[in-house]
């Protein structure tokens, strides 16, 4: 059986076989330069001579699969299809596996046993061993070593299950991993039965939840059955407060995984699958029960009320907005007050494409912390902002006419759903989403209405044509949604706006983020930009969590919309700069905006975001003066 030198060639040979795509959409698909592309294309050539197939380069569209010879090509397609993937190749996976391992079985593990397996070194498991521990401690959780018996994992059994889940939470019910994860995990459940039975529940009892939901709830319904045949049940556990037709659900689902484990499942273990069914079904104001109904619109009055007073923003009028974060807070609470993590596989994206909406909506939300006994994890906040992000969008990026029509199918939940709608309309103001379906709704379709599908996930296409994109569209994704509605725009003006050469510095020496604090700051303040509460609120904000925006680019700003006079200071630090645990700033951008000019902060953040999109880090650093930076800024949004 064939295999390739390393596993990016299994990964690039599998996307191009399906399509044709240009250089620098691999280069962003598996985070490597366009170099490295074109090395690894001639390694794949190389191999692929010897079975009648090569990728050719055509100009304009990318690189194609070119087979001259069906019957060798087909022996290799097998081969690759038939490889074996029950050997963890990347650290990753190794980490992943190692982890899953400890948490699955009672017995201890030795690393010798298992590096031999694996045909690894003991080094290799001994250094991934590091990374299993931190986010074992994440949940409480420790891994002891005895001489000559091995490691075993030991803990609460709430913190083994949370561990359990939110490890296979995290892989897309799509993902080639995922069964095999599941095997290690959950031996002998069979999940595929397990979501029909609970899905059937879920429709009888008329409970809202995404597909995303539900493939959580039936995972954690398989780790119930596979820790109870174990021998290991929860503690006492009550869950007073849970709707009682939650509850009835929830009794009914207990049955079901009777049947499977062959005993009695303790009233602890119902409680809390109930309140599993609370955090993560679909709500609105409808069917809330008056008391938390006064709390979570209480909490959305909190949030809507701090952004417009600290940054001039009034959003409190938009009843969608209203409706939306009051669905997303009823079910976030629930989670808050039972430490039900519900992961966020967009958090880092959501950070770096909706910089503003995330300031907002953390300092909002840290604000309100200080007087509640909840605490909101960083994935709850990441959610908040994709609402909080398109009602800004909404009020404050609008006026554009829009002709075509797309019918937007997205299995992943309403916040989802508004984020993408929001980033196509704000790419391609002249579209309309005419309508919103699940994938489930979607099949049901005899025909498409609109113009064209955009899709998160791979459907069939009917009499439309389907486009494929993520939640946050790549740049290739979004050139091909360009083919359908006909639109280019770019903003390169907006850097003669914001920027000036009085603002503007190199710092080739080593200084600490203090020290580039006081010494901005101070000059700000001699010029009449800011007061005196300005630099105390930023030192406050890069407190709360860091600005980092990514790859080396640092938004340190106040607070609040407090300067005088707004302005971007600019600092190029090719040396570095500590920017928070484990991360270097080289390029910094200061905020300083007043509440004027509150309307062009969302340009502002959107011309750092272009910066981070085209990786322009280097380039930006090579600046020798202003006019230089200027001049490579330019091009860049030129190009966005």
């Amino acid at each position: 059986m064939i295999q390739f030198p390393y596993p990016r060639l299994n990964q690039l040979f599998d996307a191009l076989r399906g399509e044709t795509l240009p250089q620098e959409e691999l280069a962003r698909r598996f985070d490597v330069s366009t170099r490295t592309v074109r090395t690894d294309i001639n390694a794949l050539n190389e191999i692929l001579l010897h079975y009648g197939a090569q990728f050719v380069h055509q100009r304009g569209s990318g690189y194609r699969l070119d087979i001259t010879d069906e019957s060798r090509f087909a022996a290799l397609e097998q081969q690759q299809d038939m490889r074996s993937n029950t050997l963890p190749r990347t650290a990753r996976d190794r980490v992943v596996h190692l982890l899953l391992r400890f948490l699955a079985q009672d017995e201890a593990c030795k690393l010798d046993d298992i590096a031999d397996g694996w045909f690894v070194s003991r080094a290799s498991l001994q250094s991934d061993m590091a990374e299993v521990r931190e986010i074992a401690a994440k949940y409480g959780l420790t891994i002891e070593s005895k001489p000559h018996h091995g490691m075993r994992l030991f803990g609460s059994e709430n913190a083994v299950r949370a561990c359990l889940a939110n490890m296979l939470f995290q892989f897309q019910s799509g993902d080639d991993f995922l069964p095999e994860l599941h095997a290690l995990a959950l031996p002998g459940v069979d999940l595929l039965q397990l979501r029909e039975q609970l899905h059937a529940v879920i429709q009888q009892h008329q409970i809202r939840m995404t597909d995303e939901g539900e493939q959580h709830l039936m995972i954690y319904c398989g780790i119930i059955v596979q820790r109870i045949r174990a021998g290991h049940l929860l503690g006492e556990f009550s869950a007073s407060d849970v709707e009682p037709a939650l509850k009835l659900a929830a009794a009914q689902m207990i049955e079901i995984l009777q049947r499977q484990t062959g005993c009695e499942i303790p009233q602890a273990e119902l409680d809390y699958l109930s309140v599993q069914i609370a955090a993560r079904r679909m709500t609105d104001g409808a069917n809330l029960q008056p008391g938390g109904q006064d709390e979570n619109r209480a909490l959305v009055d909190y949030i809507l009320g701090f952004i417009n007073d600290r940054y001039n923003y009034d959003l409190r009028e938009d009843e969608q907005l209203r409706s939306d974060l009051l669905s997303h807070i009823a079910t976030m609470m629930t989670r808050a007050k039972y430490q039900i993590n519900m992961p966020n596989p967009l958090l880092e994206h959501i950070k770096q494409h909706y910089p503003l909406a995330y300031d907002v909506t953390l300092a909002a939300v840290s604000s309100w912390e200080k007087d509640v006994p909840y605490t909101i994890t960083d994935n709850e906040i990441g959610y908040l902002v994709l609402h909080i992000g398109v009602g800004l969008e909404r009020h404050y990026d609008i006026g554009y006419e829009r002709h075509p029509q797309a019918l937007l199918v997205c299995d992943s939940g309403i916040s989802t759903v508004r984020l993408l709608e929001a980033k196509i309309k704000r790419e391609f103001p002249q579209l309309m989403v005419r309508q919103v379906d699940s994938l489930r709704e979607y099949e049901k379709l005899e025909q498409i209405e609109e113009d064209f599908v955009i899709s998160t996930v791979k459907v069939a296409e009917k009499n439309k044509p389907v486009v494929l994109v993520a939640p946050f569209p790549t740049s290739f994704q979004l050139e091909q949604l360009a083919k359908q509605v006909l639109i280019d725009r770019t903003r390169p003006y907006m850097m003669d706006k914001f920027f000036d050469e009085t603002h503007f510095c190199i710092i080739d020496k080593p200084i600490t983020q203090a020290e580039l604090f006081n010494r901005l700051c101070r000059q700000l303040e001699q010029e009449g930009y800011i007061g005196g509460d300005f630099h105390p609120s930023l030192v406050e904000r890069e407190g709360i969590v860091s600005t980092m925006l990514g790859e080396g680019i640092a938004l340190p700003h106040s607070l609040g919309l407090l300067a005088k006079k707004t302005v971007v200071y600019t600092v190029l630090a090719p040396q570095g700069i500590a920017w928070g645990p484990g991360e270097t700033a080289y390029v910094i951008f200061l905020l300083a905006i007043s509440m004027q000019d509150y309307e062009e902060a969302m340009t502002i953040y959107d011309l750092f975001v272009t910066f981070m999109r085209e990786r322009a880090v280097s380039r930006l650093l090579a600046s020798k003066d202003f006019e230089q930076f200027r001049s490579v800024a330019k091009d860049c949004l030129s190009r966005s």
